[in-house]
């Protein structure tokens, strides 16, 4: 039980010392939302493109949590089409930011990376999810559990499970049940899940490794792509991308 506690409550406590020595405290308004170089010119990537980047997100939640967003470009276009699931207005923003922006200073990093004739076969599917997300209106968003950016994103994995994806532990609101159900196999079919609320849950499959969901936060092991997974502070092993 004390080393359950340890492994639970250690890493949220050095994610804290990480807030408060770093600069994410400052004004939010006036933090760096410009590009963080992920991403190539369009007109120097002609073949398709998808991305998922994930960054710690405003304040004091930093500490537990991350924002999810998405980013997809069709083969040619001249521009990228950044999906977020925002608190504020219309949940469903549509280029509301710069497609690899700092998330108000903090720099994301890519948790899904997918080019080509593979991407393009994809985006097409992508956009139906977004399209027809159940909590599209005014009012949806949910911060904890659910459903918020990361339930959003995991929505897309969940319906293109092509993508061969898992988001990080730190991304709170991806175990939200967004179907209603509350168990059954994981996206992948490698596994099950069960999801109480969001509040509590397990999972367990090949891809996405085994994960107890605990208030949101996630501990647990993936040994696809051998790694740890912590509250606070997230994965530590294998890069996912």
């Amino acid at each position: 039980m004390l080393l359950f506690f340890l492994l639970l409550f250690v890493p949220i406590a050095v994610s804290a010392a990480s807030y408060l020595r770093g600069d994410r405290r400052d004004n939010w308004q006036t933090a760096d939302r410009s590009s963080a170089g992920l991403l190539p010119l369009p007109s120097e990537h002609e073949d398709a493109l998808i991305r998922v980047f994930a960054a710690r997100t405003v304040r004091w939640r930093g500490i537990f949590a991350v924002h999810t967003w998405i980013v997809v470009k069709e083969r040619g276009a001249s521009r990228y089409s950044r999906y977020d699931y925002t608190a504020w207005g219309n949940p469903i923003r549509l280029d509301g930011f710069v497609a690899d922006g700092r998330w108000f200073g903090a720099v994301p990093e890519t948790v899904v990376s997918v080019d080509g004739a593979s991407a393009e076969a994809l985006i097409p599917k992508i956009r139906d999810v977004i399209e027809n997300y159940r909590f599209r209106t005014y009012g949806d968003y949910s911060a904890w559990p659910g459903p918020n950016s990361n339930t959003f994103v995991q929505a897309v994995l969940d319906s293109v499970p092509e993508l061969d994806a898992v988001l990080p532990p730190t991304a709170i609101g991806k175990d939200y049940p967004y179907r209603g159900r509350w168990f059954g196999p994981t996206a992948s079919g490698t596994g099950a899940f069960v999801s109480l609320g969001g509040y509590f849950g397990l999972t367990i499959g090949w891809v996405e490794g085994v994960e107890l969901n605990l208030l949101g936060g996630v501990l647990g092991f993936d040994l696809r792509r051998p790694a740890l997974k912590f509250p606070g502070i997230g994965r530590v092993g294998w890069p996912v991308a």
